[in-house]
C-alpha cells in the first residue's frame, strides 16, 4: 500500500529538478500540477525560474501539459498559454482518467512520462496508479486551499508511518 505514496524522485522545486536526468531516464512528457508546484496558490504568475526551467524542458523535446485540480479553467488556462503548454482542468486526482487525459494530450505512454506535483494524495498516488514516474516537489508557499491544508496532516502521518513501518521502495531501474 505505501508504494503508491511514493514518488520515484523528490525535489526542493520544478525548477531544481533536472532535464538531463530527465532524458537520461527516458522521459518524452510531462504531466504537471499548477497550484503550488508551478505557481503559488490560486495565483497566475510563474516564476522567472519556472520559465527558465520550462524553456530547458522544450529545448530537451520534452513535452508538458498542466493536470490541475483547480476548477477555474480561465486561470489554468492563463498560466497554460503563458507557458505555451495544453491542459485539463477539473480534474479530480487521484483519479486516473486526468492522467489518462494528460497522456492523450502528450501523445506519451506509461514508461516515458513523469508527473510532478506538491501533494502526495493527489500528483503522486494519481501517477503510481497507472505506473507513472512520479516527482513529488515541496510546496511553492504554505498559503493554501483549506482542504489541502488538512491533507497535509494527513500527509504528515502517512511519511512518518513509512518511516517507521515500510521498508524503502527499491531505486527506479530508470534513476542512474
Amino acid at each position: 500500500m505505501f508504494d503508491y505514496f511514493r514518488p520515484t524522485l523528490q525535489a526542493p522545486s520544478i525548477d531544481l529538478i533536472l532535464v538531463e536526468q530527465l532524458v537520461r531516464d527516458g522521459i518524452k512528457g510531462l504531466i504537471i500540477d499548477l497550484d503550488n508546484t508551478m505557481t503559488p496558490w490560486n495565483d497566475v504568475e510563474v516564476g522567472p525560474k519556472v520559465r527558465e526551467w520550462f524553456i530547458k524542458v522544450k529545448a530537451a523535446g520534452i513535452s508538458a501539459c498542466v493536470v490541475s485540480n483547480n476548477k477555474k479553467r480561465q486561470r489554468v488556462a492563463v498560466v497554460a498559454e503563458r507557458l505555451g503548454i495544453p491542459f485539463v482542468f477539473g480534474a479530480t486526482k487521484p483519479r486516473r482518467r486526468a492522467f489518462r487525459a494528460g497522456l492523450k494530450m502528450l501523445g506519451t505512454g506509461q514508461n516515458d512520462t513523469a508527473v510532478i506535483g506538491d501533494q502526495l494524495f493527489t500528483d503522486i498516488l494519481g501517477g503510481n496508479r497507472l505506473g507513472l514516474y512520479t516527482i513529488l516537489v515541496t510546496p511553492i508557499n504554505d498559503r493554501e486551499f483549506i482542504g489541502t491544508r488538512i491533507m497535509r496532516r494527513m500527509e504528515k502521518v502517512l511519511v512518518w508511518l513509512m518511516k517507521h513501518f515500510a521498508p524503502a521502495k527499491p531505486y527506479s531501474p530508470k534513476i542512474h
